[in-house]
């Protein structure tokens, strides 16, 4: 079995969803580690964002088109010819799927479907992992550690719109890739906090906002325990799966990717450890009184990863949060952000590397 470093030089490697907040980490990872790498995805969706911030539109062949555009997007798959697929564009805010559901499902659900027609029709993808949420699941209340077999049904419609994801990766593994022999995943990723997020709705970005503008920073469900790990495990753990289902195409199914418990802390909590290490404002707690639901507690079982791919976690959530903090004051200082990136990627994938 390859190592990161060796696997991925000269790899031809196609992202959806490159151009935001996880997308763009993969890219310069992915960059890092000698791949070729072609994006394809709407403008960045925040002002500012990594994307930019890391001048990547010059350092990858980037195709801004939407997902649901299934003749633009297979029209830049053909160009790639692609080997290794990363499915990444998504809606993925649980507020926005309120507002707007349908564009969520379109997204979502026919974005799943057009990214795998257009793997059907290619003959040079090799291996596929499609990217989900720990948000997949049925939600029993006080329920600890979600696992692979359990029921697919998210409450809301981005959970439940990656539930949809799911199914119909599912189906396309069992009705046409399974007998082609062609390796086909989805990952249901825990929460990722990491420097250059800038969405809405997101308690690290909401903390930095807080204290960039002196404001006091409000919570809305202070007391959901939720699983939080760096974006950098996440993408180390897609490219790992990627990697290991290409030498063993068997593998290829359904995996969680989280933090171990210790990782599994309330938003209150994960608000504290950030105030401490970063300086962010004092908060206050607040409930909305006619919230959307949330679960209270959201955990997930990684024992398959453990046992499978041989995937752990690398860091604590104080040096999730520390590496956070340690981006966003570079950013905000004006250091070379770039080199302050890549310096967080190399390093973490030398201590990966290292386990």
């Amino acid at each position: 079995m390859g190592t990161l470093f060796e696997f991925y030089k000269g790899r031809r490697v196609f992202i959806t969803g490159h151009t935001g907040f996880k997308g763009a980490w993969l890219s310069q990872m992915l960059l890092l580690l000698g791949a070729q790498v072609t994006g394809y995805a709407l403008g960045a969706p925040t002002e500012p964002s990594l994307f930019d911030i890391l001048g990547l539109a010059r350092e990858i062949s980037s195709t801004l088109g939407d997902i649901r555009d299934y003749e633009a997007l297979k029209a830049a798959f053909d160009r790639a010819k692609p080997e290794f697929v990363l499915h990444l564009a998504a809606q993925p805010i649980v507020l926005e799927g309120y507002r707007d559901p349908g564009n969520t499902y379109e997204t979502n659900v026919m974005g799943t479907v057009n990214l795998l027609e257009c793997v059907r029709h290619c003959d040079t993808v090799c291996s596929v992992v499609n990217v989900t949420t720990d948000k997949v699941y049925h939600a029993y209340d006080g329920v600890k550690g979600y696992r692979e077999d359990d029921i697919l049904d998210g409450f809301d419609p981005y959970s439940n719109s990656k539930s949809c994801s799911e199914l119909v990766t599912g189906c396309y593994r069992n009705s046409f890739f399974a007998k082609a022999g062609l390796p086909v995943s989805t990952m249901r990723s825990a929460n990722v906090i990491g420097g250059g997020d800038f969405a809405v709705n997101r308690i690290i970005p909401d903390c930095v906002r807080a204290a960039m503008t002196h404001r006091i920073l409000m919570l809305r469900n202070p007391n959901a325990v939720r699983p939080y790990q760096h974006v950098l495990e996440s993408l180390s753990a897609y490219l790992l799966l990627a990697m290991r289902q290409f030498e063993s195409p068997e593998l290829a199914g359904a995996y969680n990717i989280g933090p171990g418990e210790e990782g599994c802390v309330s938003t209150e909590r994960l608000v504290r450890l950030f105030r401490e290490i970063f300086g962010a404002p004092e908060h206050i707690t607040h409930q909305e009184a006619n919230a959307p639901y949330e679960a209270s507690v959201l955990t997930l079982d990684c024992s398959k990863a453990l046992s499978v791919l041989g995937w752990r976690p690398t860091l604590r959530i104080g040096q999730a949060v520390a590496l956070t903090a340690d981006w966003t004051r570079a950013w905000l200082d004006g250091q070379d952000i770039g080199k302050v990136t890549c310096g967080q990627i190399e390093s973490f994938l030398q201590d990966r590397e290292a386990l």
